[in-house]
């Protein structure tokens, strides 16, 4: 069983700028991964898409992996 990275590791607010921890969840199509491959909780999950979201929105990765 997997636990949620963002509950174990105490972190509240997920960061749009912190590019590294995003793109752990992404797959090879740089699409969001949904929350049975991630692990992440239905919360974590939420505030994840945003942030992956926001910072596509600015450049800070891409919409689709060539």
């Amino acid at each position: 069983m997997k636990f949620c990275h963002f509950c174990n590791n105490n972190i509240k607010n997920i960061d749009y700028k912190d590019i590294e921890i995003l793109r752990r969840f992404l797959d090879t199509h740089a699409r969001i991964g949904n929350h049975r491959r991630t692990g992440v909780c239905a919360s974590h999950q939420r505030k994840l898409s945003t942030a992956v979201k926001r910072a596509r929105f600015l450049a800070l990765l891409p919409f689709i992996a060539r």
